[in-house]
């Protein structure tokens, strides 16, 4: 592996964690203990990105609100540097529509419909249990779990969020998320590197999240051969896109499925932008990162 002496890494954060979270701070210390000169940088702070090697996007949790403002950082910043994940991956998967691509591209995702903004409250899943949430959003903010009785309550809130100029994606509650919970399968450079189980997050009857993010209950999982399966098909996808835009494939990626009524696992969320990995929970993960990113800057 052939690197600059001492390359320079953003680790991208927000102003909310300038320091990056317990997990940014392990990948921190793995890439300076392979010669990195690796540093936390607040996206929207006034930095100078062409001098460093490689922006690595990682706790960038304030980006849904402000999508357009982030995507015209991201541009600028790849036209200075190597960014990762690269600008086609972050404009393409910052909105919920991708579901309908993954969908496409004949991949089981959980059935979705969207209401853009000035069409009518109306959605297909009013009379079952469902979720409501905006089509850009992150950390289940602006999220509400609705049951087959609440339907004013439903078109209220797809109101609320077109209301803000956001269009809405509405999707059934998958009953089995309650006991099984949803399965985290992370990918680091296109390999599996290991999964988490995330209880369920949104109660019968509950209101929205307040904060950057809903706090998570999560312990390690070893995924199904289905899981896995379709997990790496989702990354295939991702990078047949990343490829077709001339981009370089995901650096990371992280893939969240919930079982259906039949126990046949589909894709809920592609997180390309900046998910929490769980490197915290997996030893020898942000190692793995670590030398990821420094593969990267070698090619």
């Amino acid at each position: 592996m052939i690197l600059p002496s001492s390359p320079a890494v953003a680790l991208v954060t927000c102003s909310e964690v300038p320091d990056l979270d317990d997990e940014g701070q392990l990948l921190l210390s793995a890439l300076r203990a392979r010669g990195a000169d690796a540093q936390p940088v607040v996206w929207d702070d006034d930095a100078r990105w062409d001098r460093v090697d490689l922006a690595v996007v990682r706790s960038t949790w304030d980006y849904a609100p402000r999508r357009a403002e982030f995507l015209a950082w991201a541009a600028r910043t790849a036209s200075a540097t190597a960014l990762l994940n690269p600008l086609p991956l972050l404009e393409w998967s910052t909105d919920k529509h991708y579901l309908l691509d993954l969908e496409a591209a004949g991949l089981p995702v959980v059935p979705s419909a969207f209401v853009e903004v000035g069409a009518a409250a109306e959605h297909p899943f009013l009379g079952v249990e469902h979720v409501v949430k905006p089509a850009v959003s992150a950390g289940s903010r602006d999220t509400l779990r609705l049951g087959a009785h609440e339907a004013d309550r439903s078109r209220a809130h797809v109101r609320a969020v077109q209301a803000g100029g956001r269009s809405v994606l509405v999707q059934p509650y998958l009953a089995a998320v309650d006991e099984v919970g949803e399965t985290a399968l992370v990918f680091l450079d296109g390999r599996l590197s290991h999964a988490m189980r995330k209880g369920a997050l949104l109660p019968a009857g509950g209101g929205l999240v307040e904060g950057l993010f809903a706090q998570e209950e999560m312990a390690p999982r070893e995924p199904s051969a289905a899981e896995a399966e379709l997990g790496r098909a989702v990354v295939a996808e991702a990078t047949r896109r990343a490829r077709a835009a001339g981009a370089p494939a995901p650096l990371y990626a992280r893939v969240d499925l919930l079982l259906d009524d039949d126990g046949l696992p589909r894709v809920l969320e592609l997180e390309l932008v900046e998910p929490s990995l769980f490197l915290d929970h997996a030893p020898g993960a942000a190692e793995r990162l670590a030398d990821a990113v420094l593969a990267r800057l070698s090619r």
